[in-house]
Parts: structure tokens; sequence; C-alpha cells
């Protein structure tokens, strides 16, 4: 019972809506007392020979009167609980997906998106059913077994109650031992169903590389067997589920028997009436459902328990990155500078930098080249603050990265990744991403800039066209303009281009570049490149290898020292004259 402990919060935040239900629950409980006490008082006139037609009239006007409030209380009981069961899985999803965007990239690292979607679908449903049906269970076996014994034992014969009662503590130490094997195989069938939904969305999102490598046949092999082990762990759970109806029903057999029993031994000695047993049956008959629901109650609760285990768990994880008490509360511009001693990816024995240092004055736009795995994208992960866990500082208008709020520095940055993410709506959204009530002329003027405003106007639906998950339905350079065109419409006071131009020709990629130096004069840019055309016109370019700085300075200067970036120069030359030959 830990979890409605647990969910204590929820049920303070909800205790009016409760409060009626459960209100509405006993009240219908008290109104199933009516029909088997009538009943009797039917049964003993029918046997004495007193009925008259005005005394049946009135036991029956009783009985549906009784019926429409029971109708009306069960509706009302209904709408509260559930209703509010409902609200609570709102509630917990919301936990949930603010969590999510408030963690940082290790948090990601760490667990796979499948999982987490399992937490916000079966887990999140677990705990739904917890303060629904588990609500209801509980108040409701109480609330019922109790009026309903008590009426037994007040009304017909106590003696004969406390006999029908003498099963019950075997159900209650029978059914507890149940829940704790059933909490137990339900975590484990939850964790399976995770990773049978890690599957399922890797395998969807890869289908192209699947069936390119023709991997279809192992692929389904693989989910077969997470599969099958799904059902088996669900099995373990559905067999110790089975055994609650059972024990509860047998329990009640054995209550019915000795009940009868005594209860013709009671009638001979003239304790009871004939009338006394029928009304005594019907209620242990009423009992059943109470015995039930005390079964239902443990299956419930030990599944919500272990979800909702699971799910504060997970909330439990606290963000890396976090604003500092006092942090400044606008947008960052003016000089960068970087000074890294040393940073390391977590779970990463070997630093991805060490001894970074350049200072990038406003305006000026800075390339970045090198090998992959060079460290490239490692110092723009720091400038987004993405990683605050290294030895060193980041300053940005003089003040420290760390001292502006995340949301303001983010604000302040429009950054294009390696991989480009459109999401499944139009292009004209994708591109208003950040600001969707941007009038349309400036979602066009982002576009041109970005030189993927005609391949838009060439599309049938033109901005309206629907993109398909992930930009599915465009290539991979489309993809990259219309990243940009969301970028640019951010005016940032910083762009980030990483290598976001790899998949556009040289012609188009020239273009680009030539309208961002038109447009964003007095701005600052940096783009990391593997092609150097991309970057040999910045103001100041750095050669990464092996996470530090083996050069830096000008196109020109770089040229000079005769190094490594001279050297891919001239290989890139080489490349593309071959390539002009090859053409000609």
């Amino acid at each position: 019972m830990n979890v409605l402990i647990q969910l204590g919060w929820f049920f303070k935040q909800r205790k009016k809506q409760y409060a009626i239900g459960i209100a509405a629950l006993v009240l219908v409980s008290i109104l199933q007392l009516l029909p088997p006490k009538i009943i009797g008082y039917i049964v003993d006139d029918i046997t004495k020979g007193t009925l008259t037609g005005s005394q049946l009239t009135k036991w029956l006007v009783i009985l549906a009167v009784a019926g429409i409030a029971m109708y009306a209380f069960r509706y009302l009981w209904r709408v509260m609980i559930f209703g509010s069961s409902i609200v609570l899985a709102r509630t917990i999803r919301k936990q949930l997906f603010d969590h999510f965007l408030k963690m940082s990239p290790a948090f990601y690292q760490k667990r796979r998106v499948g999982n987490l979607m399992a937490h916000a679908t079966n887990d999140v449903s677990a705990v739904q059913q917890t303060a629904g049906m588990g609500v209801l269970t509980l108040f409701d076996s109480i609330s019922t077994g109790g009026f309903v014994i008590l009426t037994m034992a007040l009304t017909i014969n106590w003696k004969l109650t406390l006999i029908a009662l003498i099963p019950i503590p075997i159900m209650i130490v029978l059914t507890s031992f149940y829940g704790k094997l059933l909490r137990r195989h339900f975590r484990t069938a939850q964790e399976a169903f995770s990773s049978m939904n890690d599957k399922t969305q890797e395998s969807i999102s890869g289908v192209k590389v699947i069936k390119t490598f023709g991997q279809q046949k192992e692929d389904i092999e693989d989910f077969t067997e997470l599969s099958e082990e799904v059902v088996e762990k669900n099995m373990r759970v559905a067999r110790v589920d089975a055994l609650f109806d059972p024990t509860i029903g047998g329990i009640f057999a054995i209550s019915s028997i000795i009940s009868f029993i005594f209860g013709a031994r009671f009638i001979n000695a003239g304790e009871m009436s004939i009338g006394d047993i029928v009304a005594f049956s019907t209620y242990l008959g009423l009992l059943t459902w109470p015995m039930l629901a005390f079964g239902f109650l443990f299956n419930i609760v030990e599944r919500g328990s272990a979800s909702y285990t699971r799910i504060r768990e997970l909330l439990s994880v606290d963000p890396e990155v976090v604003d500092v008490q006092g942090a400044i509360d606008e947008r960052p511009r003016g000089d960068l500078s970087v000074d890294i001693d040393s940073f390391t990816f977590p779970g990463d024995p070997n630093p991805a930098l060490r001894d970074v240092h350049f200072t990038l004055r406003q305006g000026e736009t800075l390339g970045i080249v090198g090998k992959t795995g060079s460290g490239k994208t490692a110092i723009l992960k720091l400038l987004l603050r993405e990683f605050d866990d290294y030895e060193g500082i980041i300053s940005y208008g003089g003040h420290s990265i760390h001292q502006y709020k995340q949301q303001r520095l983010r604000e302040s940055i429009g950054y294009v990744p390696q991989d480009h993410f459109l999401f499944s709506t139009t292009l004209a959204e994708n591109i208003a991403f950040t600001n969707p009530t941007v009038p349309s002329e400036e979602i066009h003027n982002a576009a041109r800039l970005a030189h993927i405003h005609e391949d838009i106007e060439g599309f049938a639906e033109g901005y309206r066209t629907i993109v398909g998950e992930r930009g599915v339905s465009l290539s991979g350079g489309q993809k990259q303009r219309i990243s940009i065109a969301r970028a640019l419409l951010m005016q940032p006071e910083l762009l980030i281009l990483d290598d976001s131009l790899s998949a556009v020709d040289a012609k188009t990629e020239e273009a680009i570049l030539r309208s961002l130096k038109e447009t964003r004069s007095g701005e600052t840019t940096i783009i990391t490149s593997h092609r150097l055309s991309a970057i040999q016109h910045a103001h100041q370019i750095i050669v990464m290898d092996e996470g530090t700085i083996a050069e830096s300075g000008t196109h020109s200067e770089l040229m000079a020292l005769n190094g490594s970036y001279k050297e891919m120069y001239d290989l890139q030359q080489l490349e593309a004259s071959v390539e002009q030959g090859g053409g000609a």
C-alpha cells in the first residue's frame, strides 16, 4: 500500500473530488443492504401467509428508489474517482516530459528512447489504475464488506457471522504473498517491455539501413526473441495473477458451506427464521465482490507500486547543467573567449579537449577544421552548455557562460548541428520552429538566405508541404538548408554551423556563405567543416588535432606555415582537379 502513501501529494490536490467519489461509493454500499433485507421480510411474510398487496407494493417502491439512487451515485463516483486518475496520468506525463527537456545529453547517453517512452506509457497507465481502480477497490471493499458484515451481525445472527468469517485470515495471508510475487514479476515484465520498445523504435528509425543491407530476416529474429521474452515474463505475472480469483473463490465457498451447515442448526434451534437464512445467504453473496476486490486491490497496487518506483527513479535524476543563483537574465553579446584546460566526456577515459585557448571578436568568423574526432564538435557542445564539467572558463560578453540563464544563452545562439532534425509538420513551421507567430515574409527571407526558397517553391504545396518524419522526404542538402534557415530566423548573436554545408554542392555553399557575410556583418559566426572552402574566408582558423589546437591563424598565415592545414588544402585542391578532369 506504500504507493498510495507516495501518491498522497496528488490525493491532496484532488481531495474534493475523491471525497465526493468515496462518499458516493459509501452510499451505494449502504443502499445495497436494502434488497437482501427486504427479500428476507417478503419471504417471512409469504411463509406466514401475511403478505398483502399494499405491503408488496411498498417494498417494490423502496427497491425502485434504491435502484435509481444507486445508479446516480455509481455514475458520480466513476466521474470523480476515474476522472481524477486520468488527471494523475496527465500530471505524471507532464512531469516526465518537463524532466526530459531539462536533462543534459549525458542523461540520454545512458538511457534509450524506447525505455523512456515505456515509462511515459505503460508505467503511467499502471499508476493511473492505482489512483482509479485501486482507490475504488480499497474503499469499496472496506465499505461494502464492513457494512454487510455489520448488518449480518446486528440484524440477523452475530454467531453465524463470526463463523462465516473464520476462513478470511487465510485469504489475507495468501493474497499478501501473491502480491509480493506479483510486484517482482511485474517490474521485470515492464523492463522487458522497455527493451522491446527500444528495439521497435530503433528498427523503425533505421528501416532504410536494415533494408539496404538486407538484414530484414535477422532484425525480425531479434525482435521475435525480445517479444518472446516479454511474453514469457508477462506469463509469470499472469500465473501469479491467476491465483487470486481461485483462492478467493475457494475461501468464499468454504465460508458459504460453513454458513449453511451452522445456519440450518440455528433454524432448527429456533434462533433464525427461513427469511433470515435467505437474507444471510444474500448478504454473503454481496461479500463476494469485497473479497474479489481485495484480490484486485493487491494486484493493482503491486503493479502500480512497481511502475511508480520506476518513474520516481527516473524523476530523481538531477540535471547536470543548471542555472546558478542570480543568473543573468539577458542574451549575451560581445567577444567570445574560450580557455579550456581539459574536458572529458562522461564515461570516456581520455580527454576530448586539452589546452584549447582562443578569442573571437564580435562580428568575426571562426573556422574550425580537423579530422573526425579531433574535438571540433566538443568545443561547440561546451559553448552550448550541454556539459559543464570541465577545467577552464568560457566567457561571452565579459561574463562566464555559467553566469547566464541557459534559456538566454541558447536564445542568442543559432545552432545548426551535423544531425539535422526536422519535425513532421510543414516546411514553414519547421523554419519558424523558434517563433511560430513570425510573418510568412520573414520565413521566406530566411529561406532565401539559406538558398532553399526556390526548392520549396518548386514543391506542389510550397511552404505548406508536410515533411515526413525526420525529413525523410527531403534530400540531405535540403534538410541542411532548412536547418540553416531555422537558425537564421532567430537572428542570433552567434551562428554556429557544425559541418552544416557538407551535403550541398560547392556553388550553393559559396552562395550561402556570401549571403551570411552580407547579412551578418557585426555578428559572430563559427563554422566547423571538413571542406576548407567553407572556412578559408574566416577571420581566424584553428586546426584541431587529438583534442588540442595544432595550428591557428588566417588562411594565408596557415598556408605559409606549410603544416597540416596546407596539406589538407593541397589534397582537397587535387581532389577537385581530378573531379573536374573526370567531368571533362
